[in-house]
């Protein structure tokens, strides 16, 4: 699933050919994809509104037009891309939603394992109101951070993954952050000290710049606006890189299962703590 890094890479570009644009028109044939309101309701409402801005909030992109948001979650396979409507695409075929726009061009939403979602809302707050902090943003604290793991006991790549209490970071990007700063991603998060909790902070933070500067993990569906793939995967520390040699002290690196998924740590550079 696109991370926060894949998220904001997304979000960039697609401001360029978005924003100033009308949209006069919306076409489905996947009516789950469209979360709410009802299909008919959304294209009504959409239609003849000019997109502003477009952002994110974790990962959601968030395209602001005149009255409302339309707000987008990728999930696993998701795309988004801008092209002229007489224009095929490879990913054309998995096409569910499409927002036509003036000066004759489209914004396409291919999804192929079709668990995207697709909201229009006039109260972005209300629908996001479960998100974590923004782990790029002055309101993501190392006092925040601390405070928001006394008491737990879980394991911490499992608390890291979680939205509600920090929004971005997915699979990939807690086991890059967690090699960084030398924490087994088994760790139970009450066994951490405070200086493991700071260096943790400034490593997640390092660990999602990291994947924004390289555009994101092309390691299955995620691909560009332009269709290009991010070279994030190429850089990684940990994260698929199975009995590949650590890149600090050469030890295979091994990978288990935490909270239900793949997860990959260096024995040498991330002890286990009992």
């Amino acid at each position: 699933m696109p991370e926060l890094p894949e998220v904001e890479t997304v979000v960039r570009g697609l401001r360029e050919p978005l924003i100033g644009r009308r949209i006069e028109g919306m076409w489905q044939d996947w009516a789950p994809t469209i979360h709410s309101p009802a299909p008919g309701e959304f294209a009504a409402r959409i239609t003849g509104q000019r997109v502003r801005a477009l952002s994110r909030r974790g990962k959601y992109i968030l395209i602001t037009l005149e009255h409302d948001t339309l707000v987008i979650h990728l999930k696993m396979s998701g795309r988004l891309y801008v092209t002229a409507a007489d224009e095929a695409h490879e990913a054309d075929r998995w096409v569910h939603v499409r927002f036509d726009l003036d000066g004759g061009r489209q914004l396409r939403f291919s999804d192929l394992r079709k668990f995207g979602r697709v909201y229009l809302t006039d109260n972005v707050e209300e629908l996001l109101s479960h998100l974590g902090p923004e782990p790029l943003s002055e309101d993501f604290t190392p006092e925040g951070f601390r405070a928001g793991m006394r008491g737990r006991k879980r394991a911490i790549k499992s608390l890291l993954m979680e939205q509600e209490f920090l929004a971005g970071v997915g699979n990939i990007y807690a086991d890059e952050a967690l090699f960084r700063a030398g924490i087994h991603p088994a760790t139970r998060v009450d066994l951490l000290t405070e200086d493991d909790a700071a260096l943790l902070h400034q490593t997640v933070r390092e660990a999602l710049l990291a994947g924004i500067e390289h555009e994101g993990a092309s390691i299955n569906w995620y691909r560009k606006p332009d269709g290009d793939k991010g070279g994030s995967q190429n850089h990684f520390f940990v994260y698929g890189r199975t009995d590949l040699p650590c890149r600090r002290c050469g030890t295979a690196i091994n990978k288990i299962r935490v909270a239900q998924r793949g997860t990959h740590f260096c024995s040498q550079c991330q002890p286990e703590r009992r």
